[in-house]
């Protein structure tokens, strides 16, 4: 089993800090694997015998764990896919109130646990969250944690079929590895099925589930493209606000997620539309729609890690103006422009765009990232203040 960063973030966790870990994630990502790994206690609110001992209250979890015996190192327990229990919250508030001293909490669940919350007292200052992504360039070739200072990796090349696996069978762990693309087509299928058929039944309020599934159809075949909610209303024959509270819904059971565009000191800036990404690159039929979503989720997971791990207050957005002028991606650290990454799929000459927005906004870095380059062994973190073409398999191994 390939060894993951998040097996590093929990155990850091763990040693270093009192709060609980929720850590939250798509459908498949490996959080259980992950958490296992780490823990002395497995309970599952799936399991029919653990949901009536957890439904019992904490004092029983604590008699089950063994937490009036003296022992040299706390234990560790792991609530697995708690928030489908509709007293979640106020259960984890009780159990980490009376016992934290005594044993340590990781908590998992496929939906976002930090939207989810039902009923009960606030959990703030009792938790800390990770968040956990499929595989990416990054964590193949490094699984330590990121310099705090530096928070960039220096490059780092991985295995051309561990690059080729990760952009035909998706980053997610079973296909990843196996790398079979029977396998692959079939474990995609099953995943989105279940996503519409059991996480949105047990998850949500959501009844027109024909309707959502032709949502959902459109969606997929869209991934990079924006959104316009009052196109997808006709299509579906639904209300914009409904389109609206779906494509939220969507996002929370991590289907895809949605770029928005970054707008401060940015001149006739489109402000509404937001990117629509997809999870799982690996079907995209078309290159570019699969290359900018590639980089996209690899983005999407330097941001939320680094952000998890304390390192900043980071963003990912894009840019557009009236004047059809767009780049792709810009990542805001602490406020500021940090980068702008502009995708392709082969050699091009450098996007007037992005040129154009490093010089109004004074981005130190601007990137046309070359998807199909090969690996050259330089850090793109360098050279400020002029836009540069940059291997995609270089500069993704120096993110999260």
């Amino acid at each position: 089993m390939q060894r993951r960063i998040y097996d590093t973030i929990l155990s850091e966790h763990l040693a270093n800090q009192r709060q609980m870990a929720f850590v939250s994630g798509p459908r498949q990502v490996g959080k259980t694997t992950t958490c296992r790994n780490v823990t002395d206690n497995y309970l599952n609110w799936d399991n029919t015998d653990d949901r009536m001992l957890i439904v019992k209250g904490p004092a029983n979890i604590a008699e089950r764990l063994g937490l009036d015996k003296i022992r040299s190192k706390k234990p560790t327990a792991l609530f697995d896919e708690l928030h489908k229990f509709s007293r979640w919250k106020q259960f984890l508030k009780g159990f980490f109130d009376t016992y934290a001293d005594q044993v340590n909490i990781l908590v998992t669940g496929s939906s976002r646990m930090d939207i989810y919350r039902r009923g009960g007292d606030s959990l703030m200052g009792r938790y800390f969250l990770y968040r956990m992504h499929p595989f990416t360039v990054a964590e193949i070739a490094c699984q330590d944690l990121p310099d705090p200072e530096k928070i960039i990796r220096l490059p780092q090349k991985i295995n051309e079929n561990d690059f080729s696996a990760l952009w035909n069978h998706g980053g997610y762990p079973e296909p990843f590895l196996k790398r079979d693309m029977r396998f692959s087509r079939r474990w995609h299928n099953l995943r989105q099925h279940q996503l519409l058929r059991e996480d949105i039944r047990d998850l949500t309020q959501i009844h027109q589930l024909d309707q959502l599934e032709i949502l959902v159809n459109i969606l997929m075949t869209r991934s990079s493209q924006q959104l316009i909610y009052s196109n997808l209303a006709a299509e579906v024959q639904i209300s914009v606000d409904t389109v609206r509270r779906w494509m939220n819904t969507l996002c929370n059971l991590h289907l895809g997620f949605m770029v928005r565009p970054w707008f401060k000191n940015v001149s006739r800036s489109l402000r509404k539309e937001p990117k629509w990404f997809l999870r799982d690159w690996s079907f995209i039929d078309d290159p570019g729609d699969k290359a900018e979503t590639f980089i996209a989720c690899h983005l999407l997971k330097a941001v939320e890690g680094w952000n998890d791990l304390g390192m900043g207050k980071f963003q990912l957005g894009y840019l557009r103006d009236k004047d059809q002028r767009e780049v792709d991606f810009i990542v805001i650290k602490d406020n500021k422009p940090w980068f702008l990454a502009e995708v392709k799929t082969s050699e091009d000459k450098i996007s007037d765009s992005l040129k154009y927005y490093q010089k109004q906004l004074q981005v130190p870095f601007a990137f046309q990232v070359i998807l199909n380059a090969d690996y050259i062994d330089a850090d793109c973190f360098v050279h400020e203040q002029q836009a540069f073409k940059v291997p995609a398999k270089t500069f993704l191994s120096q993110l999260f």
